[in-house]
């Protein structure tokens, strides 16, 4: 079985952009959530989704490359959204970043800690090696 194992069940719904399970084994590197904060910790993008969603997406690329890892290594990925009116634009935009196999997902609807955020994103990864 190649490390890390994706897999969805014939017996279990198909997926939509995301796998059911991984097994893992190995380091492991937890990313915190990231939002559409710029550097200077402002939120990027005003009320415009997709900018925050690219901000708080290269946020997690580059906390994942300090660790050793990149996307591919992502086993699980977490997604917070305040609207399911941003649904679409998230699919586009995750897209980007993420091909097959696809990690293991949850997507929840909620408030974030700011208003004026929109979505926050958090990440599991194996290090490679």
């Amino acid at each position: 079985m190649p490390n890390p194992h994706f897999f969805s069940p014939a017996t279990v719904h198909a997926p939509g952009a995301y796998s059911h399970g991984v097994v893992t084994s190995g380091k492991l590197l937890f990313v915190s959530g990231q939002v559409g904060f710029d550097r200077e910790r402002k939120v990027v993008g005003g009320g415009d989704f997709e900018a925050q969603a690219v901000q708080a997406f290269d946020n997690l690329m580059a906390v994942l490359a300090e660790g050793g890892a990149s996307a591919r290594d992502v086993v699980r990925l977490g997604v917070i959204l305040t609207s399911r009116d941003h649904l679409a634009k998230l699919r586009d935009v995750r897209s980007r970043y993420f091909t097959q196999p696809l990690p293991a997902s949850t997507l929840i609807i909620a408030e974030l800690i700011l208003p004026e955020l929109m979505v926050e994103v958090e990440a599991t990864a194996q290090l490679p090696g």
